[in-house]
């Protein structure tokens, strides 16, 4: 649905994009992850059509984006991170005004049904009447959404599509994009993680212009999990434990974490790379008579992928 390939964007000597490709198939929700400035917006602008690449191809649903752009559009919903309403409009007046803009059907019936029925599904039916300065800035949120399904787009992007909203109403927005998601190719643009790990199935890393990841969040969070790290509970003193524990070998780094249970204390323990510590801290653990109450993998967020994702990166750069 689509296809973006080694696309570039400069702004006079500065790079915003370099050579980003990547695809996107129909019903996927996507996450473009990055930090502020990473170039999220600049990628977004381009898909749709908003500003054109130095160089390299967009394609949407099979249009160039560039050359066809008109066609590649009609199947694009685009709701901005900054979106500008007309305040003195009334929400269903306004929808109008879009599908006037976009040459969205003439008949009254068939518009006034398909609007009505967008209003419905993003929860603003109830306020066709209202002002738009009158509502609050989830409601406003709602109507942008709700001008970017108009004309069932079978592309939805999204920039920031919380950015400003409560916790109860950013809730509501990721239950309305996995609702579209069943129907449309969804990409979303945050720097927000914990945004993109509950409603992507997918994830796309920007860094400084360039993509440095792109799998499934699960995915990327399994890569950097490895058997060197362990969170424990044990019974016994911390001054027993760590006792018992420094007669292995491999370990490089003992962390006492905050008690969680009477009578047992948590440690991270880190042992030394590519080093499998596992049945080693089980073994001087049982010799010390130092009951395991529990064990797991340390797991690492979005946030750990990211920052090691970016900090590998800003390493690799400074070598060349």
């Amino acid at each position: 649905m689509i296809e973006v390939n080694n696309l570039v964007k400069r702004y006079g000597d500065k790079t915003a994009l370099h050579g980003i490709s990547f695809g996107v198939k129909s019903g996927e929700i996507v996450g473009l992850l990055g930090l502020n400035g990473a170039g999220k917006s600049t990628m977004m602008n381009i898909i749709t059509g908003y500003i054109s690449p130095t160089s390299g191809t967009v394609h949407i649903n099979g249009h160039d984006i560039v050359r066809e752009s008109n066609d590649a559009k009609r199947v694009i919903g685009f709701l901005p991170e900054q979106f500008a309403f007309y305040p003195d409009m009334r929400v269903m007046e306004y929808l109008h005004f879009v599908c006037d803009l976009q040459g969205y059907s003439r008949d009254k019936k068939q518009r006034e049904a398909h609007l009505y029925g967008i209003m419905d599904q993003v929860g603003v039916k109830h306020m066709a009447g209202r002002m738009i300065r009158n509502l609050s800035k989830g409601y406003k949120q709602r109507v942008g959404f709700a001008q970017a399904l108009i004309g069932s787009p079978k592309v939805l992007v999204l920039d920031e599509p919380t950015v400003g909203l409560d916790p109860s109403q950013i809730i509501e927005i990721r239950q309305l994009i996995k609702d579209v998601g069943y129907e449309s190719t969804v990409v979303v643009s945050s720097h927000i993680l914990s945004e993109i790990q509950a409603i992507c199935s997918r994830v796309i890393v920007i860094h400084e212009g360039r993509l440095v990841a792109d799998d499934a969040p699960e995915n990327l969070m399994q890569s950097l999990r490895s058997t060197n790290r362990l969170a424990v509970r044990i019974v016994g003193s911390s001054e027993d434990i760590e006792r018992a524990l420094s007669a292995v070998e491999n370990i490089k780094k003992l962390t006492l974490l905050p008690q969680r249970e009477a009578g047992a204390e948590d440690f991270l323990i880190i042992g030394r790379r590519n080093k499998d510590i596992r049945q080693d801290v089980f073994r001087a653990l049982a010799k010390a008579n130092l009951p395991l109450l529990h064990t797991y993998g340390h797991d690492l967020s979005l946030e750990d992928v990211f920052m090691h994702l970016t900090l590998r990166e800003n390493k690799e750069e400074s070598k060349g």
